[in-house]
């Protein structure tokens, strides 16, 4: 696999784990509560703890969690690196959202207001 492939497989795989909303909340509770076991996250979704496991497989994976054993506990931490690369990713969309919205204020400030009418 090349560079370019190696580089657009790990944006595929982080993209992929983004897209559901039981990871993205996983991501949001370690990002407002720091590193926690799995029974404190398993403690916020109504599933059982194989298909928890199965949501930080994936984030695992996609390099947006680690994973440290302390005794019998896992304990996951965010990894932000990849979510900076994705928004990366996304900053020419935002540039060319923020271009097209001065060009309608442009356009709406040369309308005449109904008011003058």
């Amino acid at each position: 696999m090349t560079v370019t492939g190696a580089r657009q497989a790990s944006e595929d795989r982080v993209f992929a784990a983004l897209a559901n909303a039981t990871r993205r909340e996983v991501l949001r509770l370690l990002r407002d509560g720091g590193p926690q076991p799995v029974q404190a996250l398993a403690d916020h979704f109504d599933m059982r703890r194989p298909s928890l496991s199965e949501h930080l497989k994936v984030l695992r994976d996609a390099g947006l969690v680690s994973e440290e054993r302390a005794g019998r506990q896992r304990i996951y931490r965010l990894e932000a690196t990849p979510l900076a690369e994705v928004q990366d990713w996304l900053h020419p969309y935002e540039r060319f959202w923020r271009d097209r919205l001065k060009g309608l204020a442009a356009l709406l400030d040369r309308m005449p207001d109904d008011a003058e009418s």
